[in-house]
């Protein structure tokens, strides 16, 4: 039923396509760029579920307070304290490795803002449980969700985050003006 009413608002209603050639793992890490707007969290829950399959998701613990908790932590987020510096990325390894399922969407700007440097906890996570990262655009232009390639992290990290930034240049965000990719 969810599935279904997913597909139905996220294609019929909301107009959007897909080009989809990755497979989905059980396990992985999925890179959402760009994220500049709330809109872009809505279409990828409506995308994952329209696919029938459920991730987690990190979160501003702020987002977390009140009643938006019990809700937000029910779609599968996880409060992210952005003011300590925990060891969240080897928590999250720790739970991947174990896991008999794995599925986490970052969005390595980490803000909405425009963001001149990506976050990486999303590689390092992948790279320490041995997870694929698939990389998803939201084309805004285009009305189109693109996974096209997805990246085996080698531990060298400058060489995949160029390969990360290049994959995501082509893209239009939903605001433009606060979309950007890092020169490595």
């Amino acid at each position: 039923m969810i599935q279904r009413l997913s597909r139905f608002i996220l294609y019929r209603l909301m107009g959007w396509t897909e080009c989809l050639t990755q497979p989905i793992p059980d396990k992985c890490i999925i890179c959402v760029a760009p994220h500049t707007s709330n809109w872009d969290f809505i279409i990828g829950k409506l995308y994952y579920a329209a696919k029938g399959r459920t991730s987690q998701f990190l979160m501003k613990r702020e987002w977390f307070r009140g009643p938006l908790g019990p809700f937000f932590r029910h779609m599968g987020g996880i409060p992210v304290e952005r003011s300590k510096h925990t060891s969240l990325t080897d928590q999250l390894a720790d739970y991947a490795i174990h896991a008999d399922t794995f599925s986490l969407a970052v969005t390595p700007e980490g803000t909405r803002s425009k963001a001149t440097q990506w976050k990486r906890g999303f590689y390092f996570i992948a790279h320490k449980a041995q997870l694929p990262i698939l990389l998803f655009a939201l084309d805004f232009k285009e009305k189109k969700i693109v996974c096209t390639q997805t990246l085996i992290p080698s531990g060298h990290v400058d060489e995949d985050l160029r390969t990360v930034m290049n994959y995501y240049k082509g893209f239009h965000a939903r605001h433009p003006e606060k979309f950007c990719v890092e020169d490595i």
